[in-house]
């Protein structure tokens, strides 16, 4: 059986730890903070990622809800079935709640049954993808290519024809319908 001060010691270091990593990409940019970074927090590319929509940590604050600024900045998630972009039918478009890049077409939207917007390939040029190993697993998260927004990840369990799905927090995303 543990002693306390062996769990305390544990558990300090699964903090720093914890706290290393969620602050790795401001370390690694050489910022004082994330905000200096100009990508709130580096989402997409790291130290040295450059976007051609870019804002310091203030400005995407006063641009963005605080749910938006925490998903798409700090790479939050939304709790399932919690966006009403879940429940979109409509055909148009759906883009970056950041800088307004047209990011999915609904033609390529399905219901995946998981509680988030899910797509079965996006736009040309609309995003980028990185390995992501947080939470003890290897994933590829999905990120604008214009602002480096977090939008969600990408996994290979989706439909014909690519077999992908991507799992978008709705959060990230606006829709524009199709004018009739």
């Amino acid at each position: 059986m543990k002693s306390r001060r062996q769990f305390l010691l544990t558990g300090g270091s699964a903090l720093a730890a914890l706290a290393a990593l969620t602050n790795w990409r401001a370390l690694a940019a050489g910022a004082p903070d994330a905000s200096s970074s100009g990508a709130a927090g580096g989402a997409a590319g790291g130290a040295a990622a450059r976007f051609e929509v870019m804002h310091s940590d203030s400005q995407w604050r006063q641009q963005l809800t605080p749910a938006q600024y925490h998903v798409l900045r700090e790479e939050g998630t939304e709790r399932p079935f919690s966006s009403p972009l879940n429940d979109e039918h409509r055909s148009g478009v759906f883009a970056c709640a950041g800088c307004r890049l047209d990011l999915f077409a609904s033609s390529t939207k399905f219901d995946s049954h998981t509680g988030w917007p899910s797509f079965w390939a996006p736009l040309d040029h609309a995003i980028a993808t990185r390995e992501d190993g947080s939470w003890g697993m290897v994933r590829t998260e999905v990120h604008c290519r214009r602002c480096g927004g977090h939008l969600g990840h990408v996994f290979d369990d989706g439909p014909k024809p690519t077999g992908l799905r991507y799992c978008m927090n709705g959060l990230a995303m606006t829709f524009t319908p199709r004018a009739a």
